[in-house]
């Protein structure tokens, strides 16, 4: 599915300091689909930027969350998003 902005991922914590922002986004969409190049058209209207954290939790029948990580924000403005890597 495609990502439309009337349904942005939502900062729950600022960045503090050097530390980064957290997001939640909730969609019907996997997160194959979010770790699409810039999935997040408006991720830079939003504030989203290179190293914040963004949880996904999909909304259907097949509920789950994964964890992911902005690694780009272009010029235009779009976020692309990569799975984390809990080590």
């Amino acid at each position: 599915m495609a990502y439309s902005t009337s349904n942005p991922p939502n900062m729950v914590c600022q960045s503090v300091g050097a530390a980064p922002a957290q997001w939640i986004y909730a969609s019907t969409d996997v997160h194959t689909d979010v770790d699409a190049a810039d999935y997040f058209s408006n991720g830079s209207a939003l504030g989203m930027r290179v190293n914040d954290v963004v949880i996904v939790v999909k909304t259907t029948a097949t509920i789950g969350a994964t964890l992911h990580v902005v690694t780009a924000v272009t010029a235009g403005g779009a976020a692309t998003v990569s799975p984390a890597i809990l080590a």
